[in-house]
C-alpha cells in the first residue's frame, strides 16, 4: 500500500480547490448553456405549490468530469 506524502495530499487539496473555485465561478453561465439541472434523469416536482429539484444526471456527470481530471493530475 502506497504511503501519502505531504507533498501528493497538499496537490490532492490544490486540485480541489481549484476545481470547486472554478465551477462556482463558471456555474451561471456554464450551467444555462449546458443546460445543468435540466438535464435527462433530473427529477424536478412541485408539492403543494413547493418545488423540489434532485439533479441526479447532473451530479453524476460532475463526479465523472472530477474524477477524469483528478485522474489526469
Amino acid at each position: 500500500m502506497p504511503v501519502l506524502r505531504e507533498i501528493d495530499v497538499f496537490k490532492w487539496l490544490v486540485v480541489v480547490a481549484v476545481i470547486v473555485v472554478v465551477s462556482g465561478l463558471m456555474s451561471p453561465g456554464l450551467a444555462r448553456r449546458l443546460r445543468l439541472g435540466r438535464l435527462p434523469g433530473d427529477v424536478r416536482f412541485t408539492v403543494r405549490g413547493r418545488v423540489f429539484h434532485f439533479p441526479f444526471t447532473t451530479t453524476i456527470l460532475f463526479t465523472l468530469v472530477a474524477w477524469a481530471a483528478l485522474r489526469i493530475f
